[in-house]
């Protein structure tokens, strides 16, 4: 699942596409819509993009009066085409090659530009809602802090860690009611920067260490967006470059390989039904 990196990402290369306006929607699978298609349809035409943003891991298209919001989930990928330039964002790309409907497409908009955004989804879990700013606001209040405003600050930080006390440390990383836009990829690296084991209870973290932690998850996600995210594909004239921060990836996905700190072995194990690394000479 494309992490806020990821999402941030996609974001970044949609801005050309602020103040283009919508003349068509149609959608295949309509259980991923909030409204009949043709309904949605009516509601978005020739409506112009007032803005592309981010809630977390949500894209979200303000219009004017109203927001699209999109969930990628599992398998979801948005795929700009403009001319002969195509922008991949999401889950890596499958079947690359593939005409444009195929049989992964969801839903298609086309803007006053002619370019296109496709919504594929192998899996069939992500999402497309089309909201008033009330109804967005109502289900935002679900979540937690965004790592990436002014909101994620010290002292909040710390009273949402002590609503989950007895829970390790990973587990609070991952609840999106707590902390926004953290997912495996990036508490896995989070918590080796801060030399924190992600099985640790959140009750036995000192000051310094929640400090540190603090510090570091704001950092590590920054560091990810500049290297175009960890899952992210982008493709121009069929040549494009890919998001490499798994270049960068220090524990994730590395287990039994050398720590690069310490060169002992990375251990794998499962915290939240989740896989995770860890290095237990550095991590404490």
């Amino acid at each position: 699942m494309p992490e806020l990196p990821e999402v941030q990402t996609i974001v970044n290369d949609l801005q050309p596409l602020v103040g283009k306006k919508i003349k068509d929607f149609v959608s295949t699978s309509p259980k991923m819509l909030n409204f009949p298609v043709g309904s949605l349809r009516q509601q978005v035409l020739n409506l112009p993009i007032k803005e592309v943003s981010r809630l977390g891991k949500h894209l979200v298209f303000k219009l004017p009066n109203q927001y699209l919001v999109i969930h990628l989930k599992m398998t979801g990928q948005l795929i700009w085409q403009r001319k002969k330039q195509i922008i991949v964002g999401g889950h890596p790309i499958v079947n690359q090659g593939q005409e444009l409907p195929n049989k992964f497409t969801r839903a298609i908009f086309t803007f006053s530009d002619g370019s296109k955004l496709f919504f594929n989804d192998v899996r069939k879990f992500g999402w497309l809602k089309l909201w008033t700013k009330e109804e967005l606001a109502t289900y935002q209040k679900r979540f937690g802090l965004e790592p990436l405003t002014k909101a994620f600050t010290l002292p909040a930080f710390t009273a949402l860690l002590q609503s989950r006390a007895r829970s390790q440390i990973k587990a609070v990383l991952l609840d999106q009611t707590k902390i926004l836009g953290i997912g495996n990829i990036y508490a896995d690296e989070s918590l080796f920067a801060s030399g924190i084991r992600p099985q640790r209870r959140v009750q036995t973290l000192t000051k310094m260490e929640i400090k540190r932690l603090w510090q570091t998850i704001p950092r590590v996600l920054k560091k990810s967006i500049k290297h175009r995210g960890t899952s992210f594909n982008d493709y121009v004239d069929a040549q494009g470059q890919s998001g490499n921060f798994f270049q960068h990836l220090q524990v994730y996905g590395r287990g039994q390989q050398p720590c690069p700190k310490c060169h002992r072995p990375i251990q794998k194990t499962k915290i939240a039904g989740r896989g995770t690394h860890y290095c237990p000479h550095c991590q404490n």
